[in-house]
């Protein structure tokens, strides 16, 4: 008798021991299902947020970036082009410094990345209202804080653009266009965003010779040609 009621003990802790495992297995599974859920529905949330962060990031250090280079005189337009004259003193041809335009590329660039790599970490607060996907319920309750990080590269090019500026005048600016391709790190997933910025650096006015003659005609199109060869026939 003493033997079987230590078999039935025994055999009652198993059982209850087993069960504990399958409750506990059970809860498990449900947390996890419940987790994927939860990522799956904050996924696009959180890589617009993500998104959003990093481009405001992004274009607040580009343009500060650029100014203090700006400022400090790291950038001039004599040292990026040089113009030639002829004996008259008349603009002939603008000359760029390829040498001195790689170096202030690769400048920028450099330095762009150094101050992302020091904000490069960063936390977004979400409200669990939010995450509901409710419109009423969005920005409500407290918030969840996901940490991300971001990785990225960029690219900083010189380009020149002329503009008129009246009868004999010719605004030359030098514009810098900086790409950044940022990879951003998020819990359980990764997404990238591109940034492009394009920032006048440097300009002046060319003027050239006044001409002789100036006409103009306000008509259409189609009607430029017989206003013009009438204009001609009458002032030979």
């Amino acid at each position: 008798m003493g033997v079987y009621a230590m078999g039935r003990l025994r055999y009652l802790r198993l059982s209850l021991r087993n069960r504990v495992l399958i409750w506990l297995f059970c809860a498990a599974t449900l947390l996890i299902a419940l987790c994927i859920v939860a990522l799956t529905h904050m996924k696009p949330i959180l890589i617009n947020l993500a998104a959003a962060r990093i481009n405001n990031t992004v274009n607040r250090i580009v343009v500060a970036a650029v100014n203090d280079a700006v400022s400090s005189g790291t950038i001039q337009y004599d040292a990026l082009v040089s113009l030639e004259k002829d004996a008259s003193g008349h603009v002939t041809a603008l000359r760029s410094n390829i040498g001195e335009v790689n170096r202030l590329q690769s400048l920028l660039a450099d330095d762009i990345l150094q101050r992302l790599g020091e904000v490069s970490t960063s936390e977004l607060s979400i409200p669990v209202g939010t995450l509901t996907g409710s419109a009423l319920l969005a920005g409500r309750g407290p918030s969840i804080h996901v940490r991300m990080q971001a990785a990225g590269s960029t690219s900083a090019t010189f380009r020149n653009e002329f503009t008129a500026a009246g009868i004999n005048q010719t605004k030359h600016q030098i514009l810098l266009r900086v790409d950044v391709s940022m990879s951003i790190l998020l819990p359980a997933f990764t997404t990238s965003t591109r940034v492009s910025n394009e920032i006048a650096v440097a300009e002046t006015v060319i003027v050239g010779g006044v001409p002789e003659n100036y006409t103009y005609f306000s008509t259409l199109p189609e009607e430029l040609s017989d206003y013009a060869e009438d204009y001609i026939m009458n002032n030979r």
